[in-house]
């Protein structure tokens, strides 16, 4: 889809995405940019077409589960896809100074930090004191859902990555300004562990 110097809309970046988990979910991967001339052409300079912010989960590979290679996209993982200054940072540079026009908050069922801080949140599972800004971060979602009173941990999850969707597009005026002039797109998506397929969620956004 892309060189090393071109910029796609954020829809075309979206579509290639959702292109690339087609092929990996159907087992027919292309595995694109992955050979040594590719790796020598992108070596001065990066111009990836999408940010990624996901869990941690080692299930949750991006380049593979969208089937991309070097250079194609700005990854940002934390457990539980929490948000904090770097990460925000991190995701902006991205967008601000590489220039991607899409950013994807992918979050994925079984979450064991998103089930780690409901537990917790709600009293009936202590977290060891040295976990607890994992705790923290999802806290808020948790709180949401139970006064929305979503208890499935699909619903939870989803709920998670909306307000990280939201979090992440109005977290400063460069930003803000960034999306509403519709040179970036941020979405939220849930990953399947057992089908390896993505569902875009609804961008709705969610009272932080």
């Amino acid at each position: 889809m892309q060189d090393s110097t071109s910029s796609p809309s954020p829809d075309a970046a979206l579509a290639e995405l959702l292109e690339g988990n087609r092929r990996f979910v159907e087992g027919a991967p292309i595995h694109p940019h992955q050979d040594a001339a590719y790796r020598a052409s992108i070596a001065v300079e990066q111009r990836p077409f999408a940010v990624i912010f996901g869990c941690s989960d080692s299930r949750l590979a991006a380049e593979i589960i969208f089937d991309r290679g070097l250079g194609d996209l700005f990854m940002v993982r934390t457990a539980g896809h929490i948000v904090g200054p770097g990460v925000l940072a991190s995701i902006e540079y991205g967008v601000s100074v590489l220039g991607a026009p899409l950013v994807i908050v992918l979050g994925h069922d079984s979450c064991g930090a998103i089930s780690a801080a409901r537990a917790a949140t709600n009293n009936e599972t202590p977290m060891p004191e040295n976990l607890r800004p994992i705790i923290d971060g999802v806290a808020p979602s948790i709180r949401l859902a139970n006064a929305r009173r979503v208890t499935d941990a699909d619903g939870i999850t989803n709920l998670h990555v909306s307000r990280t969707v939201d979090m992440i597009a109005s977290h400063s005026d460069e930003m803000s300004e960034t999306v509403a002039a519709g040179r970036c797109t941020v979405v939220g998506m849930s990953y399947r562990l057992a089908d390896g397929r993505v569902t875009l969620l609804d961008a709705a956004p969610v009272p932080l």
